[in-house]
């Protein structure tokens, strides 16, 4: 008798595990039923709708919700990337074909859990016209591998993202304008609030980041009334923080630049479309898709200017600059990670050093020292590096600083680390070379160059920000100490090597720049509308 009930009982155990695993690949969410993929440990389910397609008359309107659907609906594959024209030498090339039908999302999970996961969200950049969630580097498995929830998400980049226009303004019912591609962002926010459960992952312990374009977007989120309470922790890598990358009014310009609706005008009569009705808005949402992109990628962002206004302080989901609401303590008090890279992205119009050097003003030979104390760096890299501290790496401090000053627990970063692939090309670690490491995809990356250093510091990065995203503090067992930020403007320098915490050694610099930006943000102030 006791080998039949023996024999039952584990068949009736290997049962519920089989009806577990068969219930994490397919899952219920708010609009139907999906069917995801196994692999290695990891179910995925992509290409999942959160928004209903933003074309025809939905171009230029706030994401509405996304249609029911009966059945299982395969969810194996990425949705469309959002319209855009693809930069050629982008860090993370795209895996799909753009289209205007892109506001879709994907989950990756542990393939066996049995307790409710962390939730991290992953935002792309791209300068806000480039970028989207399919690109190989950003696949979640590691993380997933690691015990959370992963999502990433497409939203509209370019002016299908950011555009205004006073028949728009005429239109709008809600007062929201503008910022298309940050409302997304705040839906696909509420997605997650919504549905993760569904996943297994748990919707009070969300942490959302991103790099570059996407970490300025964790920055509006931070400081947005609209996204209070969609998430816990956040993460900003490369994502400035200072008004240097700032946008224009929706109605008014700023800091001398016309306001987002005279540059929607302007894009408007180049395709030979005037006046402020109804009629006119028509024919703008009738524009060929190419036609509204119209070359726009991160190489052409300068010319594109007059036509394209970026990011608009629009009064709702942007209510200042985000170093204003930082300093005014107008934001979300939640853990924060922030950093930017060793050889990061600036520009410069000086074209001598003297040019370079002199708006440091009475601290000009002190600038010069500090950078350059041998005098002998090239031109190029003084620019670089001058640059690349004032658009990014003195504003991750200057966000540590504030926020650790009002109580807020930060870990500021360093991303130094050079691919042992790229060493006799690169000096420094560039703009979003972090991103393999962070998400551990350093195979997808390098291939077979890759080497043993480089997934060891794979391994580390990836970690310390799972773990944040697990417990609201980086740290963890058998991980380099990377203590919190103070006064003592202690940082976490990921570099060859191994991660190693020290007082910042470009404290002098940094001290530098922040007293240039400060001065020259204090002489603008005044035409500052």
């Amino acid at each position: 008798m006791r080998k039949p009930l023996i024999a039952a009982v584990i068949a009736s155990q290997l049962l519920l595990l089989c009806s577990f695993v068969a219930a994490q690949e397919t899952v219920t969410i708010d609009t139907g039923k999906l069917k995801g993929a196994v692999a290695d440990g990891v179910i995925s389910f992509k290409g999942i709708p959160y928004a209903a397609p933003p074309v025809g008359d939905l171009r230029w309107r706030p994401p509405q919700p996304a249609a029911k659907w009966s059945g299982v609906r395969e969810a194996t594959a990425y949705g469309h990337d959002c319209m855009q024209l693809p930069f050629p030498s982008d860090a993370a090339p795209l895996g799909t074909t753009p289209a205007e039908d892109c506001l879709v999302l994907n989950v990756w999970l542990p393939e066996h859990h049995t307790s409710k996961l962390p939730v991290l969200v992953w935002i792309y950049g791209g300068g806000f016209v480039n970028g989207g969630s399919s690109p190989a580097i950003y696949d979640g498995s590691q993380f997933a591998k690691r015990g959370i929830a992963f999502v990433s998400f497409n939203y509209r980049v370019g002016r299908f993202g950011f555009f205004a226009h006073p028949a728009l303004t005429k239109e709008s019912k809600d007062g929201l304008l503008g910022n298309y591609g940050y409302m997304d962002q705040i839906a696909a926010m509420k997605w997650v609030k919504r549905n993760i459960a569904a996943f297994g992952g748990d919707p009070h312990q969300v942490t959302v980041f991103g790099e570059s374009a996407g970490g300025g977007s964790v920055h509006m989120l931070m400081t947005s009334p609209l996204s209070v309470g969609l998430f816990q922790r956040a993460v900003v890598e490369s994502g400035g923080g200072r008004n240097l990358l700032s946008g224009t009014g929706l109605h008014e310009g700023r800091d001398g630049r016309p306001s987002a609706e005279e540059i929607g005008m302007a894009f408007a009569k180049k395709n030979g479309i005037t006046g402020e009705d109804a009629e006119a808005l028509k024919k703008l949402r009738a524009l060929p898709a190419e036609t509204v992109v119209d070359g726009l990628n991160m190489a052409s962002m300068g010319p594109a200017a007059s036509t394209y206004p970026g990011p608009i302080i629009d009064g709702k989901i942007v209510t200042d600059t985000v170093e204003n609401l930082y300093k005014e303590g107008k934001y979300q008090h939640l853990p924060m990670i922030v950093g930017a890279n060793s050889m990061d992205i600036g520009f410069t119009r000086a074209r001598t050093q003297e040019e370079l050097f002199a708006p440091f003003g009475a601290n000009t030979d002190a600038a010069k020292n500090a950078y350059d104390a041998a005098g002998s760096k090239s031109f190029m890299m003084l620019g670089m590096k001058v640059a690349a501290d004032q658009f990014m790496i003195e504003p991750a401090r200057f966000v540590a600083q504030t926020l650790s000053s009002q109580g807020v627990p930060v870990w500021e970063f360093r991303f130094a680390y050079v691919a042992g692939s790229m060493r006799s090309q690169w000096p420094g670690a560039p703009h979003a070379t972090e991103i393999p490491f962070v998400f551990d995809t350093v195979k997808a990356k390098y291939g077979v160059q890759l080497t043993d250093e480089d997934e060891s510091i794979a391994q580390k990065t990836n970690e310390y920000w799972a773990n944040f995203a697990k417990t609201g503090n980086p740290n963890g067992a058998g991980l380099p100490k990377w203590p919190q930020y103070s006064k003592m403007d202690d940082i976490l320098i990921i570099q060859s090597g191994g991660p190693i915490a020290e007082p910042d050694p470009w404290k002098t610099r940094l001290d530098l720049t922040q007293k240039l930006v400060e001065t020259r943000e204090k002489s603008n102030a005044g035409g500052t509308k």
